[in-house]
C-alpha cells in the first residue's frame, strides 16, 4: 500500500515544471530558444554553440542562470524575466490535480528553479493557486538552483520544513538526491520509471499517485 509510507508526512513539497504539469505541455521547449539567445549574447557564440552552452551550464551549475551568474556575472533578474516571457495559454486547468493536493494533510508548497513570477502564472493558468500554502522559487534560494544542497537548506529554513516529516515529488531526478539524504519521502514523476536509490517512488500520473496516498 502507498499510503502507508506517506502516514508521517505533514508537509509536501513539489517541483512546478513537468511536475503540475504534463511535459508535453513542452515550456521548456518555448524556454529554451530564449536561453540559447541570452548566452548568444552574452558570450558571442552562434545558435548551436550558445544552445550547448546554455545546456553545459544546467548539468554543471544546476540551471543556466548560475552558469551565467558564475561566468558573465548577469543581472539574474533580467534574464529571469526575459526566459519567463514565454506564451502559456495552452496549459489547461486541473480541478482533478487540484483536489489530489488539496486533501493531502499538512501544509502543501511548491519549490521551483523557476522565477516566481512563472510559477504564479503557470499555477493561475492550472488553476493550482488555491491548492497551496506557499510558493519558493528561485529568488527565495538566493538564486542557488537545486540540486544543491545550499538551495534545500535555504527554501526548507524560510518554510520551516522539516524533512523527516516532508516529501518531495520531482521530475529531475537529481534533484531528489538531496532530499533523500535529508530523509524526506521521494517520488520522481516521469513517464520512465528510475531505478535508483534516492527514489523511493515513481509515477507517471500524479493525480492518480495523490490519491492512492490518501486512500
Amino acid at each position: 500500500m502507498v499510503a502507508e509510507h506517506f502516514e508521517h508526512i505533514d508537509t509536501w513539497v513539489f517541483d512546478l515544471d513537468n511536475t503540475l504539469y504534463h511535459p508535453s505541455a513542452d515550456l521548456f521547449g518555448l524556454m529554451d530558444p530564449k536561453f540559447a539567445a541570452y548566452v548568444m549574447r552574452v558570450t558571442g557564440f552562434d545558435e548551436d554553440r550558445a544552445a550547448k552552452q546554455a545546456n553545459a551550464y544546467w548539468q554543471m551549475h544546476g540551471s543556466t542562470l548560475a552558469g551565467l551568474m558564475k561566468e558573465h556575472n548577469v543581472d539574474p533578474h533580467h534574464f529571469l524575466a526575459e526566459v519567463h516571457d514565454i506564451d502559456i495559454s495552452h496549459l489547461t486547468k486541473a480541478p482533478d490535480l487540484a483536489e489530489a493536493i488539496g486533501i493531502l494533510p499538512g501544509r502543501k508548497i511548491v519549490y521551483t528553479n523557476g522565477s516566481n513570477y512563472h510559477a504564479t502564472r503557470v499555477l493561475k493558468a492550472r488553476g493550482l493557486s488555491h491548492a497551496f500554502d506557499a510558493v519558493y522559487a528561485i529568488e527565495h534560494a538566493e538564486l542557488t538552483p537545486k540540486p544543491h544542497a545550499q538551495s534545500f537548506a535555504t527554501v526548507f529554513a524560510r518554510a520551516e520544513v522539516t524533512p523527516t516529516s516532508a516529501a518531495m515529488f520531482e521530475d529531475e531526478a537529481r534533484n531528489l538526491t538531496v532530499p533523500h539524504a535529508l530523509g524526506m519521502r521521494t517520488v520522481h514523476v516521469h513517464e520512465t520509471p528510475l531505478d535508483a536509490p534516492y527514489v523511493h517512488h515513481s509515477t507517471d500520473d500524479l493525480t492518480d499517485f495523490l490519491s492512492q496516498v490518501t486512500r
